[in-house]
Protein backbone atom coordinates (compact mmCIF):
# COMPACT_ATOMS: atom_id res chain seq x y z
CA UNK A 1 0.00 0.00 0.00
CA UNK A 2 1.58 3.32 -0.97
CA UNK A 3 2.33 5.92 1.92
CA UNK A 4 0.25 9.09 2.03
CA UNK A 5 2.63 11.48 0.03
CA UNK A 6 2.32 8.66 -2.44
CA UNK A 7 -1.50 8.64 -2.15
CA UNK A 8 -2.57 11.83 -2.13
CA UNK A 9 -0.07 12.61 -5.29
CA UNK A 10 -1.52 9.64 -7.28
CA UNK A 11 -5.04 9.50 -5.82
CA UNK A 12 -6.19 12.60 -4.45
CA UNK A 13 -4.59 15.74 -6.47
CA UNK A 14 -6.20 14.19 -9.69
CA UNK A 15 -9.46 14.27 -7.96
CA UNK A 16 -9.35 17.78 -5.82
CA UNK A 17 -7.94 18.89 -9.71
CA UNK A 18 -11.91 17.61 -11.06
CA UNK A 19 -13.40 19.35 -7.90
CA UNK A 20 -11.67 22.83 -8.42
CA UNK A 21 -13.53 23.09 -12.06
CA UNK A 22 -16.67 22.52 -10.30
CA UNK A 23 -18.25 25.78 -9.38
CA UNK A 24 -19.90 24.61 -6.23
CA UNK A 25 -20.70 28.21 -4.26
CA UNK A 26 -22.18 28.51 -0.97
CA UNK A 27 -25.92 28.70 -1.14
CA UNK A 28 -25.84 32.35 -0.42
CA UNK A 29 -23.63 33.13 -3.39
CA UNK A 30 -25.97 30.55 -5.61
CA UNK A 31 -29.65 31.48 -4.62
CA UNK A 32 -30.04 28.51 -7.18
CA UNK A 33 -27.93 26.09 -6.10
CA UNK A 34 -30.02 23.05 -6.10
CA UNK A 35 -31.35 24.08 -9.58
CA UNK A 36 -27.58 24.22 -10.60
CA UNK A 37 -26.49 21.61 -9.29
CA UNK A 38 -22.99 21.95 -8.89
CA UNK A 39 -23.71 21.13 -5.06
CA UNK A 40 -24.60 17.95 -5.88
CA UNK A 41 -22.04 17.50 -8.25
CA UNK A 42 -19.15 17.99 -5.73
CA UNK A 43 -20.65 15.84 -2.94
CA UNK A 44 -21.21 13.12 -5.81
CA UNK A 45 -17.65 13.40 -6.91
CA UNK A 46 -16.39 12.85 -3.53
CA UNK A 47 -18.77 9.98 -2.27
CA UNK A 48 -17.35 8.16 -5.53
CA UNK A 49 -13.79 8.85 -4.67
CA UNK A 50 -14.42 7.74 -1.05
CA UNK A 51 -16.18 4.79 -2.49
CA UNK A 52 -13.34 3.78 -4.44
CA UNK A 53 -10.55 4.10 -1.47
CA UNK A 54 -12.49 3.65 1.47
CA UNK A 55 -10.80 1.84 4.46
CA UNK A 56 -12.09 -2.07 5.20
CA UNK A 57 -15.70 -1.79 7.42
CA UNK A 58 -16.06 2.11 6.28
CA UNK A 59 -20.35 3.23 5.32
CA UNK A 60 -20.56 6.19 3.36
CA UNK A 61 -23.79 7.76 2.52
CA UNK A 62 -24.91 11.10 0.58
CA UNK A 63 -27.85 12.37 3.61
CA UNK A 64 -30.46 14.58 2.35
CA UNK A 65 -32.85 16.69 4.27
CA UNK A 66 -36.05 18.41 2.24
CA UNK A 67 -35.07 22.09 1.29
CA UNK A 68 -31.36 22.02 2.38
CA UNK A 69 -27.83 21.67 1.21
CA UNK A 70 -26.61 17.62 1.20
CA UNK A 71 -24.30 16.17 3.79
CA UNK A 72 -22.03 13.28 3.14
CA UNK A 73 -21.80 10.95 6.14
CA UNK A 74 -19.72 7.70 7.09
CA UNK A 75 -19.07 5.51 9.28
CA UNK A 76 -15.78 3.61 10.66
CA UNK A 77 -16.33 0.74 13.49
CA UNK A 78 -14.11 0.98 16.11
CA UNK A 79 -11.55 -2.09 16.38
CA UNK A 80 -11.93 -4.43 18.46
CA UNK A 81 -11.41 -3.37 22.27
CA UNK A 82 -11.51 0.61 21.85
CA UNK A 83 -14.34 2.52 22.80
CA UNK A 84 -15.11 6.05 21.98
CA UNK A 85 -16.14 8.42 19.33
CA UNK A 86 -13.95 10.80 17.21
CA UNK A 87 -16.40 13.33 14.63
CA UNK A 88 -14.26 14.36 11.47
CA UNK A 89 -15.91 17.49 9.93
CA UNK A 90 -15.30 19.34 6.80
CA UNK A 91 -17.25 20.97 3.95
CA UNK A 92 -17.66 21.11 0.05
CA UNK A 93 -19.06 24.13 -0.03
CA UNK A 94 -16.95 27.14 -2.02
CA UNK A 95 -16.97 31.06 -1.43
CA UNK A 96 -17.67 32.86 -5.16
CA UNK A 97 -15.23 34.10 -7.76
CA UNK A 98 -14.13 36.78 -6.43
CA UNK A 99 -11.31 39.38 -8.23
CA UNK A 100 -7.62 39.84 -8.20
CA UNK A 101 -6.44 36.46 -9.62
CA UNK A 102 -2.80 36.24 -10.93
CA UNK A 103 -2.12 36.19 -14.74
CA UNK A 104 -3.06 32.15 -15.94
CA UNK A 105 -5.03 31.74 -12.78
CA UNK A 106 -8.89 31.16 -12.04
CA UNK A 107 -11.10 29.97 -9.85
CA UNK A 108 -12.67 27.08 -11.92
CA UNK A 109 -9.31 26.59 -13.73
CA UNK A 110 -7.06 24.30 -11.80
CA UNK A 111 -3.40 24.87 -12.02
CA UNK A 112 -0.25 22.95 -10.53
CA UNK A 113 2.38 25.74 -10.25
CA UNK A 114 5.63 24.77 -8.09
CA UNK A 115 4.10 22.03 -5.98
CA UNK A 116 0.87 24.09 -5.25
CA UNK A 117 -2.82 23.66 -6.65
CA UNK A 118 -4.21 26.57 -7.27
CA UNK A 119 -7.93 27.18 -7.77
CA UNK A 120 -11.49 27.88 -5.58
CA UNK A 121 -11.77 25.30 -3.21
CA UNK A 122 -9.23 22.96 -2.87
CA UNK A 123 -7.43 24.42 0.26
CA UNK A 124 -10.64 25.42 1.94
CA UNK A 125 -12.38 23.43 2.42
CA UNK A 126 -12.27 20.17 -0.62
CA UNK A 127 -9.45 18.75 0.95
CA UNK A 128 -10.76 17.36 4.25
CA UNK A 129 -12.78 14.54 3.35
CA UNK A 130 -9.78 13.40 1.09
CA UNK A 131 -7.57 13.69 4.42
CA UNK A 132 -9.70 12.02 6.05
CA UNK A 133 -9.75 8.69 4.27
CA UNK A 134 -6.28 8.68 3.69
CA UNK A 135 -5.39 9.22 7.42
CA UNK A 136 -8.20 6.09 8.27
CA UNK A 137 -6.40 4.37 5.46
CA UNK A 138 -3.25 4.94 7.03
CA UNK A 139 -3.93 3.58 10.90
CA UNK A 140 -5.71 0.67 9.38
CA UNK A 141 -2.42 -0.13 7.12
CA UNK A 142 -0.54 0.31 10.09
CA UNK A 143 -2.52 -1.95 12.26
CA UNK A 144 -3.50 1.25 14.26
CA UNK A 145 -6.22 0.35 17.17
CA UNK A 146 -8.87 3.12 16.87
CA UNK A 147 -12.16 4.14 18.07
CA UNK A 148 -15.27 4.78 16.39
CA UNK A 149 -14.98 7.28 14.05
CA UNK A 150 -17.62 9.59 11.86
CA UNK A 151 -16.80 11.79 9.03
CA UNK A 152 -19.38 14.91 8.57
CA UNK A 153 -18.84 16.83 5.64
CA UNK A 154 -21.52 19.61 4.90
CA UNK A 155 -22.11 22.09 2.23
CA UNK A 156 -22.97 24.89 3.80
CA UNK A 157 -20.22 26.32 5.67
CA UNK A 158 -19.44 29.60 3.48
CA UNK A 159 -22.63 30.33 4.20
CA UNK A 160 -22.85 30.37 8.08
CA UNK A 161 -23.49 26.49 8.31
CA UNK A 162 -27.24 27.27 8.36
CA UNK A 163 -28.45 23.75 7.85
CA UNK A 164 -25.95 21.84 9.85
CA UNK A 165 -27.94 21.86 12.90
CA UNK A 166 -30.70 20.40 11.38
CA UNK A 167 -28.16 17.22 10.19
CA UNK A 168 -26.86 17.22 13.55
CA UNK A 169 -30.63 16.90 15.06
CA UNK A 170 -31.33 14.33 12.14
CA UNK A 171 -27.76 12.34 12.68
CA UNK A 172 -27.56 12.79 16.56
CA UNK A 173 -27.97 8.77 17.08
CA UNK A 174 -25.76 7.79 14.49
CA UNK A 175 -23.15 10.48 15.39
CA UNK A 176 -23.61 9.75 19.58
CA UNK A 177 -21.85 11.96 21.49
CA UNK A 178 -17.94 12.44 20.54
CA UNK A 179 -15.05 12.49 22.49
CA UNK A 180 -12.61 13.94 20.34
CA UNK A 181 -13.64 16.54 16.80
CA UNK A 182 -11.47 17.04 14.40
CA UNK A 183 -12.63 20.03 12.31
CA UNK A 184 -10.56 19.86 8.86
CA UNK A 185 -10.79 23.31 8.19
CA UNK A 186 -8.09 25.50 9.30
CA UNK A 187 -4.31 26.48 8.02
CA UNK A 188 -0.63 25.89 9.19
CA UNK A 189 2.14 28.15 9.96
CA UNK A 190 4.20 25.99 7.99
CA UNK A 191 5.01 22.69 6.20
CA UNK A 192 7.32 21.00 8.51
CA UNK A 193 5.68 20.20 11.67
CA UNK A 194 1.96 19.64 12.64
CA UNK A 195 -0.56 22.61 13.24
CA UNK A 196 -3.26 22.43 15.25
CA UNK A 197 -5.91 25.33 15.93
CA UNK A 198 -6.61 25.93 19.54
CA UNK A 199 -9.44 28.35 19.61
CA UNK A 200 -10.48 30.60 16.83
CA UNK A 201 -12.37 33.75 16.46
CA UNK A 202 -16.24 34.70 17.19
CA UNK A 203 -18.27 35.69 14.10
CA UNK A 204 -21.21 37.91 15.17
CA UNK A 205 -23.74 38.87 12.64
CA UNK A 206 -26.50 41.93 12.68
CA UNK A 207 -28.15 44.65 10.70
CA UNK A 208 -28.08 48.14 12.30
CA UNK A 209 -30.62 50.71 10.59
CA UNK A 210 -30.44 54.57 11.78
CA UNK A 211 -33.63 56.50 11.03
CA UNK A 212 -33.22 60.55 11.98
CA UNK A 213 -36.68 61.28 9.44
CA UNK A 214 -39.71 59.95 8.14
CA UNK A 215 -39.04 61.39 5.18
CA UNK A 216 -36.32 62.57 2.76
CA UNK A 217 -35.83 66.55 2.73
CA UNK A 218 -33.25 68.79 1.13
CA UNK A 219 -29.85 68.47 2.45
CA UNK A 220 -29.51 72.33 2.69
CA UNK A 221 -32.53 72.29 4.85
CA UNK A 222 -31.18 69.36 7.39
CA UNK A 223 -27.58 69.77 7.33
CA UNK A 224 -26.28 70.56 10.58
CA UNK A 225 -29.77 70.13 12.44
CA UNK A 226 -30.83 66.80 11.74
CA UNK A 227 -27.85 64.43 13.35
CA UNK A 228 -26.34 62.51 10.35
CA UNK A 229 -27.52 58.67 10.41
CA UNK A 230 -23.66 58.13 9.75
CA UNK A 231 -22.59 59.61 12.75
CA UNK A 232 -25.12 57.58 14.87
CA UNK A 233 -24.14 54.82 13.73
CA UNK A 234 -20.66 55.36 15.02
CA UNK A 235 -21.79 56.73 18.52
CA UNK A 236 -23.53 53.56 18.82
CA UNK A 237 -20.53 51.38 17.95
CA UNK A 238 -17.92 53.37 20.13
CA UNK A 239 -20.63 51.87 22.80
CA UNK A 240 -19.21 48.23 21.73
CA UNK A 241 -15.54 48.59 21.47
CA UNK A 242 -12.52 51.24 20.92
CA UNK A 243 -12.13 51.88 17.56
CA UNK A 244 -8.40 52.57 17.97
CA UNK A 245 -7.69 49.28 19.71
CA UNK A 246 -10.41 47.11 18.74
CA UNK A 247 -10.88 45.94 22.74
CA UNK A 248 -14.01 45.42 24.06
CA UNK A 249 -15.52 47.86 26.61
CA UNK A 250 -18.08 45.46 28.42
CA UNK A 251 -15.80 44.03 31.12
CA UNK A 252 -18.27 41.19 30.90
CA UNK A 253 -16.91 39.80 27.91
CA UNK A 254 -13.66 39.73 29.15
CA UNK A 255 -11.78 36.27 30.69
CA UNK A 256 -8.00 35.33 31.84
CA UNK A 257 -6.11 33.91 29.07
CA UNK A 258 -4.84 30.32 30.06
CA UNK A 259 -1.97 30.52 30.50
CA UNK A 260 -0.93 27.21 27.92
CA UNK A 261 -2.30 29.47 25.29
CA UNK A 262 0.03 32.09 25.92
CA UNK A 263 2.69 29.68 26.03
CA UNK A 264 1.56 28.04 22.92
CA UNK A 265 1.31 31.46 21.34
CA UNK A 266 5.15 32.07 22.33
CA UNK A 267 5.70 28.92 20.61
CA UNK A 268 4.12 29.61 17.89
CA UNK A 269 5.87 33.18 17.75
CA UNK A 270 9.30 31.75 17.62
CA UNK A 271 8.72 28.89 14.81
CA UNK A 272 6.85 31.88 12.36
CA UNK A 273 8.62 34.74 13.27
CA UNK A 274 7.66 37.85 11.08
CA UNK A 275 6.02 36.01 8.88
CA UNK A 276 2.92 35.92 11.06
CA UNK A 277 2.51 39.67 9.77
CA UNK A 278 5.10 39.64 6.71
CA UNK A 279 2.82 37.31 4.32
CA UNK A 280 -0.32 39.98 4.35
CA UNK A 281 -0.33 42.23 1.15
CA UNK A 282 -0.53 45.46 2.97
CA UNK A 283 -0.69 48.73 0.89
CA UNK A 284 2.01 51.18 1.28
CA UNK A 285 2.56 52.79 4.42
CA UNK A 286 -0.28 49.91 6.12
CA UNK A 287 1.23 48.42 9.02
CA UNK A 288 -0.02 45.37 11.31
CA UNK A 289 -1.86 46.27 14.53
CA UNK A 290 1.10 45.38 16.82
CA UNK A 291 5.03 43.68 15.74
Amino acid sequence: MPSIPDFWDACIVPTLTDYIRIPAKSPHFDRDWAKNGYIDQAVALAEHWCEKHRPAGLEIEIVRLPNRTPVLFAELPATPGKEGTILVYGHLDKQPEMTGWAEGLGPWAPVMKDGKLYGRGGADDGYAVFAAIAALRELQQSNRAHGRIAILIETCEESGSVDLPAYLDALKDRIGTPDLVIGLDSGCGNYEQLWVTTSLRGLVNGVLTVEVLTEGVHSGDASGVVAEGFRIARALLERIDYATSGQVKEPTFHVPIPEERREQAKRAAEVLGEQIYARFPFVPGMQPVTD
